[in-house]
């Protein structure tokens, strides 16, 4: 019987301190997976992302980050802090905006 890998534990955390929520470690699929529960309960008094413990995002993450964004737009806030290795291409491989707006409108359509 061969032996099955055990699934990677994600690094990946975030907590709420004033207006801001901090997200940190690597946001791949496995971290979504872990977070998501948290996050969807609801955002509280949150205005904006802070990426700046974000080590890398994949396209997983990218589209946590778009949710999270959408939702602090719909509440008047939608900042975010930081450019974790991996957002700026995924972004423009998405064609989002610096928001993650992917309903953006871009140039010259």
């Amino acid at each position: 019987m061969r032996a099955r890998p055990l699934p990677v534990a994600s690094n990946a955390s975030c907590r709420s301190e004033g207006d801001s929520l901090l997200l940190a470690g690597v946001l791949d699929r496995a971290a979504v997976t872990t977070l998501w529960p948290q996050l969807a309960r609801g955002l509280g008094p949150v205005r904006q992302l802070d990426l700046q413990a974000v080590e890398r995002v994949d396209s997983a993450g990218l589209a946590l980050l778009a949710e999270l964004a959408a939702r602090l737009r719909a509440q008047g806030g939608g900042g975010i802090v930081g450019t974790p290795a991996g957002l700026d291409e995924l972004s423009a491989a998405y064609r989002l905006s610096p928001s993650l707006d992917f309903n953006a409108s871009s140039a010259g359509s």
